[in-house]
């Protein structure tokens, strides 16, 4: 079984769990007013209900079951609070063993460096428990703050990739800067096997 859970010196990142549906309700109805467009807003009262929440965790589970898509929350160690999330996306077998790599915090939590740390935890469990060999973040270019996170992680820019994604809610496509990793980069050795489908 593959562990998919890291505990760093303030978080553990891991999968949501039936039990944290009250953490996860808190969590989504406590937010600020949205700082930039990339931001989260507060979920509706029919997003906040239980049965909503079941399905999310079915969705979670059924992706990881197809080994395409790891959704990680990011709990503080003593307080418990869910601070956000991170995710590794499109994962890619055969010759490419990679994933899409993406990150929020809720603005709540911004400045204390939970971004960093998780981030690290997700990137590990990339390498170590899901047998990866890159991860890539796609960055809009106006995004700041996102782009010192991955600078900040020492992923290497690539490049702009021009109308890389369709972003329904602005309705339009946008170019995003490419930011990856090796698990070389990490000190860590590939296994250089196809990982078998994690549980």
């Amino acid at each position: 079984m593959t562990k998919l859970n890291r505990e760093t010196r303030r978080l553990v990142v891991r999968c949501l769990k039936p039990t944290d549906y009250l953490t996860w309700q808190a969590a989504h109805s406590s937010m600020i007013e949205p700082r930039n467009k990339w931001d989260k807003k507060n979920r509706s009262a029919q997003e906040l209900s239980r049965s909503h929440f079941r399905k999310i965790l079915h969705s979670h589970k059924k992706q990881r079951d197809e080994d395409r898509f790891f959704v990680l929350g990011v709990f503080h160690k003593k307080s418990h609070e869910l601070l956000g999330n991170v995710g590794l996306m499109d994962l890619q077998r055969g010759i490419s063993q990679s994933a899409y790599l993406g990150y929020t915090i809720f603005n709540r939590h911004w400045g204390k460096g939970y971004g960093k740390e998780s981030v690290l935890a997700a990137i590990d469990i990339a390498f170590k428990d899901l047998g990866l060999h890159r991860i890539e973040a796609g960055i809009e270019p106006t995004n700041r703050r996102s782009i010192f996170l991955a600078r900040s992680l020492g992923l290497r820019k690539e490049g702009l990739k021009k109308r890389a994604i369709f972003v329904s809610t602005r309705n339009r496509w946008v170019d995003l800067l490419s930011y990856s990793a090796t698990c070389e980069d990490f000190g860590i050795k590939w296994k250089g096997k196809t990982q078998t489908r994690p549980h």
